[in-house]
């Protein structure tokens, strides 16, 4: 799993018949300390995030294991939307503070 921030979405009119109905999303990828890493992920949505939202990712044959992707060619999918994490106690990211920065 992996942590990434909502950068935008993306529309494709022609796709694989399996890949129907599906939203896309891309992801900056970014690291623990909430710090963006320069990577970029297109990722199906299966929770309904939106523009701005920290998210938490599965890539790989994990990522076909949610309802929405099962047996799809979906090689990352939305998983989660984070309220917040910390790590040796200290807050790395809590979702009512980057609202406040905005």
């Amino acid at each position: 799993m992996h942590l990434g921030r909502v950068a935008g979405t993306l529309v494709a009119s022609r796709k694989e018949p399996l890949m129907e109905g599906l939203k896309f999303l891309v992801l900056r990828q970014i690291d623990v300390d909430n710090r963006e890493t320069g990577g970029y992920v297109v990722a199906a949505d299966a929770v309904g995030a939106g523009v701005g939202e920290v998210v938490l990712y599965a890539s790989g044959s994990s990522a076909r294991q949610t309802e929405m992707t099962r047996d799809r060619p979906c090689d990352a999918v939305v998983m989660a939307i984070v309220d917040m994490w910390d790590v040796g106690g200290e807050t790395k990211y809590h979702k009512g503070d980057e609202a406040a920065r905005r």
